[in-house]
């Protein structure tokens, strides 16, 4: 089929330029996005191991979602990302909205281990949404036993 489409294109001379920057198929999000993102996960590992993890987790939220922060209750996360699964995500929605947040929203791999004053409680392995907006990266506060 698309060799179909290309021949007819070729054709008819369509030949309209398209504004950009081509990227290869495959290739993830742009390197800028990607440094963005990056810097969020250190800077909130920072916070976590200085303590200012929820003024962190406040002050990175999105800004559409001001009103939707969870309490921690005390708990401590360090997530380590998976920057090679980084990849675009323009259909997510986050539960229960009817919109997709403002800003390129992009979804990785993450390693989440939660601590209580030290103590490991827990690991897990899952997926996470950043969104670049306006040159910083934003994340959703998350939210523990169902908040």
């Amino acid at each position: 089929m698309a060799t179909v489409v290309l021949a007819t294109s070729l054709a008819t001379g369509c030949s309209t330029p398209v504004a950009g920057q081509a990227v290869p198929a495959g290739s993830g999000s742009p390197a800028g996005d990607r440094a963005l993102v990056e810097d969020y996960y250190d800077e909130l590992n920072a916070a976590a191991d200085e303590g200012t993890l929820d003024d962190f987790l406040r002050h990175t939220q999105h800004p559409d979602y001001l009103d939707r922060l969870c309490d921690l209750s005390g708990l401590t996360l360090h997530v380590l990302p998976a920057l090679s699964t980084l990849r675009a995500d323009p259909e997510w929605t986050p539960p229960q909205e009817r919109e997709q947040p403002r800003g390129a929203v992009y979804v990785l791999g993450v390693s989440i281990s939660i601590r209580d004053d030290g103590t490991l409680l827990g690991e897990q392995i899952g997926s996470q949404r950043v969104v670049v907006l306006d040159g910083r990266a934003y994340g959703f506060s998350p939210c523990l036993f169902g908040e």
